[in-house]
């Protein structure tokens, strides 16, 4: 579609996965209490972050009384900054992501903390015809350290969990197939549609090595997404004509709902490989990408230096985006939730999530956007600007931006 009767005819939206900007209000409500992504990393660092681009788009503003080590406030950002404040029930990528598109989680996923009930474990050994393995809450790298042996030599099923409303099964990609674990995966997604059980993400884990010392998981991993219960932003903008297009775990977590195109990333450089290209296309609507390197390799893993890294990389990264931007784009960057490297345990961490947005033709840039209320305001901005009725969540702040 092209059409240029709007502000910004093409918006680009990109979700740090897990790069939380400080404590939510309710952290304690899920033992975060002192949790804080950005400024941990910083700390960490000697010398601190080195993000010039977020930095001058105004990401150290965002938190002027408390700054980020080297990202500290400037005079005069070339963007608008604020943080926006998780709301839904849960803490887990579905949530913060349906968030951001007007779709609050606003019931309770189900957790298990002990392991899934026999009933689940019975289904799947039942379906696959292999033994189920482990069954509780587990690293994800840990329990292939511990057990994919094991797996390798029987076959088996390493199901586990998290702190999160999710389901994992991992495998070996020379033991059993890519296709028969996504098939298994698939199945798995049925056990917990509701309504006794009803859980945020079913992820297809599969690894590679010779041996525990070797073991890595893959990009094939798979995430199944529980299927939106209402319509998303996404929906409202396709169905309104508009383009919308999908960058690494963005489809997935959506179901594919809404969604015209997607490309799904084997690293957070591959997926900024994907931004390039969405950026070279003519369309007229939202390209949504997610980069879930900082989680999933580094958050849940514990490894500042790693987190530390890969947002200095994805800083470098945004260079080439912001010079490639056409003058009446929109760019946004935010998060989903917190995962603080420095936290204890391996699990998301409640933290409010930076808001950063940005366009060459921006007629109030250094515009701060406060702290919002809900994640929603994002979708809601997004539909304001292409005229697109939505469901009454958020509250828009395009005028601020425009």
């Amino acid at each position: 579609m092209t059409n240029t009767n709007y502000r910004f005819p093409r918006v680009f939206a990109i979700a740090l996965d897990s790069i939380g900007i400080g404590e939510a209000p309710d952290a304690a409500k899920f033992n975060d209490v002192g949790a804080d992504t950005l400024g941990h990393i910083g700390a960490f660092m000697k010398g601190g972050l080195h993000l010039p681009n977020m930095q001058r788009l105004g990401l150290g503003n965002i938190r002027s009384d408390n700054p980020i080590e080297g990202v500290e406030p400037i005079e005069h950002p070339i963007g608008c900054y604020g943080k926006m404040t998780v709301t839904s029930w849960g803490n887990d990528s579905l949530d913060g992501h349906w968030e951001m598109m007007c779709l609050p989680v606003r019931f309770n996923m189900s957790f298990f903390p002990n392991g899934f009930p026999q009933q689940i474990v019975d289904k799947l050994e039942a379906f696959s015809g292999r033994k189920v393995i482990v069954n509780k809450p587990y690293s994800g790298t840990e329990v292939i350290k511990d057990y994919g042996e094991h797996q390798m030599e029987t076959g088996d099923l390493i199901l586990y969990t998290s702190g999160d409303s999710v389901l994992q099964i991992a495998a070996h990609e020379d033991v059993i197939p890519l296709e028969e674990l996504y098939r298994i995966s698939e199945y798995a997604r049925t056990l917990i549609n509701g309504p006794e059980i009803v859980m945020g993400r079913v992820i297809a884990r599969p690894y590679v090595g010779p041996d525990k010392d070797h073991f890595t998981r893959t990009s094939n991993r798979h995430d199944y997404g529980l299927e939106p219960t209402a319509p998303t932003a996404l929906d409202y903008l396709h169905g309104a004509g508009l383009d919308v297009l999908a960058v690494g775990k963005t489809n997935d977590i959506f179901s594919g709902h809404g969604i015209d195109r997607g490309w799904r990333n084997k690293s957070n450089m591959d997926g900024m490989d994907h931004v390039d290209e969405a950026m070279g296309l003519d369309f007229t609507g939202l390209c949504f990408a997610n980069l879930v390197d900082f989680d999933a390799m580094y958050g849940h893993r514990r490894n500042a230096q790693g987190d530390a890294e890969a947002l200095m990389d994805f800083d470098r990264r945004l260079g080439t985006v912001l010079d490639a931007m056409r003058p009446d784009d929109l760019l946004m960057i935010t998060a989903d939730h917190g995962n603080d490297p420095t936290y204890t345990g391996t699990d998301h961490t409640r933290e409010f999530v930076p808001l950063l947005a940005y366009s060459p033709t921006m007629h109030h840039p250094g515009t701060s956007l406060g702290v919002r209320s809900t994640c929603s305001d994002m979708g809601a901005t997004i539909l304001d600007n292409f005229h697109v009725e939505g469901n009454g969540e958020g509250t828009s702040f395009l005028e601020a931006i425009s």
